[in-house]
């Protein structure tokens, strides 16, 4: 079978040499490699990286041939060259998605193959049989479809794959906004045609345009049907984005509009729609503006408008989601760069009495008040900062990320209160996921207090955070000792620190890099701190035996002759794989790769 298939190659590689595009010893280097291809496909066991990778290969040889006749400028001999090689890579990959049906990416592959190649008649296979074996899945539906509408220009064709994939699922909203593209696309591409025949006064016979498929009617049937059977503002609202980017819909909008009020009416998606659409809106006035001036207050009487529209919504709906789309669009608006001061510090003013009205109305959400913060940071309203920070931690007096906050903000400030306030966090907050706390409490007091205070402060977030959190504390303890108060100390608080477990891998690879530093590194200290490491890391870490190996071959004090009980010892100790990968790197290591 090999052969045979090696043969049929000979005719190819043959006009390849006839025509100059390849030398007679690359035409035998293709058939070496592309004999040992063909071995690994047909063994027993069959493996889906041959597959990909003899189909690579074949891609490789595909893009080789293209450039070669660019550069030579032959362009005949296509159907026995090319063709020849195409029809094996669809083959090929036939063979692995028969095999390996489960696999999305692998079909993926051959529809991207069969794309670049313009292989429509072969492509319109692949999608059939990959969306019978993959029904479930509507993203394949809908690149199928697509792919029928714009590239094969047959809306027959898609609406049929929309209808069957529709059957599969009955529900799903992404499904139903493709079909209803597609129909608009379909309407609006007849109306273009209707509009060129009527130009070019051309007879169609008994041919005529359907007014109700140009009016979009078929997209308007789509959408009556999704919205029985899909709930939620979300479809509505994304239908009707769809249907603005088409100019004949405009009944179709103001229908999908009214079913979005009367249904929704309490949803603020519903209402952060309605008070943006005041900015799509045009002007109030009739007249068209020129100047700079003209343009700011018109814009500014837009956003007053879409505003009016958000305060009646906070009114009607009064939730932290609306205040929430509320305050998003302010943000959004103060955002936009524009050269008028005056329309900028009006959106300040704006956003931050919104915030305001919210706070007061106990409707704020957790995650805008560090915007607001920050906001009123930028605007040099520190006092009334300070003031925000505290009501947020009264608010949320369990939330770690908002007493973080505050602290951030005092530190900011400068504050003569952090420390109290550092203590009154800890207090109200449990001591698990305090983490973030201590670490801006000991970097902050690095920074303002004493080594003393500093020290007290480390040692007592060991107590404080639970065993997992005190690692990193151990790791930030350590370095700070080394930077403050030099080998000996650090030694010393290495020592006291290793009574207590856990302790992360960083944490002893902290202690090995600092001796490391060390003008007199000593042997000796590395060995304790690689022991240490290697008791409670020894069975899940290779590297950590590596490292200690090549630790005794290139000190000045190492012992080589310790390498093999290193060794022996690693491969009673590692687990699983870990054995293999350590095996591997310890033999490029004594063959000097490593």
């Amino acid at each position: 079978r090999i052969e045979q298939r090696l043969e049929d190659r000979v005719p190819e590689l043959e006009q390849l040499e006839r025509v100059g595009l390849f030398t007679r010893k690359e035409v035998r280097a293709v058939l070496r490699r592309a004999s040992a291809l063909e071995y690994k496909i047909q063994r027993r066991a069959l493996r889906k990286e041959d597959f990909i990778n003899y189909i690579q290969y074949e891609i490789n040889l595909l893009e080789l041939i293209k450039k070669r006749r660019a550069r030579i400028g032959y362009s005949f001999k296509k159907d026995e060259i090319e063709n020849s090689i195409l029809h094996r890579v669809h083959s090929l990959f036939n063979r692995a998605t028969g095999k390996w049906k489960e696999d999305v990416q692998l079909w993926l592959s051959h529809v991207a193959f069969c794309k670049q190649w313009n292989a429509k008649h072969q492509l319109s296979k692949v999608f059939s049989s990959m969306l019978a074996i993959h029904p479930n899945k509507p993203a394949l539906w809908i690149m199928a479809a697509k792919w029928e509408m714009e590239t094969r220009l047959s809306s027959e064709s898609a609406r049929h794959l929309f209808l069957r994939a529709l059957r599969f699922h009955p529900e799903c909203p992404k499904l139903y906004q493709e079909y209803f593209r597609m129909e608009l696309m379909h309407a609006e591409k007849q109306r273009k045609e209707k509009k060129e025949f009527e130009q070019a006064k051309m007879d169609l016979g008994e041919f005529s345009y359907s007014e109700e498929i140009l009016n979009g009617e078929m997209a308007r049937i789509i959408y009556r049907d999704a919205a029985q059977k899909i709930k939620g503002v979300e479809f509505h609202l994304a239908v009707l984005s769809i249907a603005k980017l088409f100019d004949f819909t405009q009944d179709l909008q103001k229908e999908i509009l009214e079913s979005l009020q009367t249904k929704y009416a309490d949803d603020p998606l519903t209402w952060d729609y309605m008070a943006r659409r005041e900015l799509e809106l045009g002007s109030l006035q009739s007249t068209e503006h020129t100047t700079k001036q003209m343009k700011v207050s018109e814009m500014a009487q837009r956003e007053e408008r879409c505003c009016a529209v958000f305060e009646e919504a906070v009114r009607a709906v009064p939730t932290e989601d609306m205040w929430k789309c509320y305050i998003t669009f302010c943000l959004d608006r103060y955002n936009r760069k524009t050269n008028s001061e005056e329309l900028k510090q009006k959106r300040l003013e704006r956003t931050l009495s919104v915030f305001d009205k919210a706070h007061e109305s106990s409707l704020l959400p957790e995650a805008l008040y560090k915007q607001w913060l920050q906001l009123l940071l930028e605007s040099s309203l520190s006092e009334k900062a300070t003031e925000v920070a505290e009501a947020a931690t009264k608010r949320f007096s369990l939330s770690v990320e908002t007493w973080q906050m505050r602290l951030q903000v005092l530190i900011q400030v400068k504050s003569d209160d952090v420390t109290q306030c550092f203590e009154e966090a800890v207090k109200h907050v449990k001591s698990k996921g305090t983490l973030p706390l201590w670490t801006l409490w000991v970097e902050w007091s690095e920074g303002t207090n004493s080594r003393e205070d500093t020290e007290a402060l480390y040692l007592r977030s060991l107590r404080a955070t639970t065993p997992a959190e005190s690692m990193t504390m151990k790791e930030k303890y350590l370095d700070w000792t080394y930077r403050n108060g030099g080998y000996k100390k650090v030694r010393r608080v290495f020592t006291s620190l290793c009574e207590n477990r856990p302790f992360s891998l960083d944490f002893f690879r902290k202690m090995i890099q600092i001796e490391k530093e060390q003008e007199s590194c000593k042997m000796l200290h590395l060995r304790e701190y690689y022991e240490r490491a290697l008791r409670e890391f020894g069975s899940t870490d290779s590297d950590l035996w590596l490292d200690y190996i090549k630790e005794e071959l290139s000190h000045p004090q190492g012992k080589p002759e310790n390498c093999g009980s290193i060794h022996w010892r690693a491969m009673k100790m590692l687990q699983g794989d870990l054995v293999e990968d350590f095996v591997s790197k310890y033999t490029l290591l004594q063959t000097g790769h490593l």
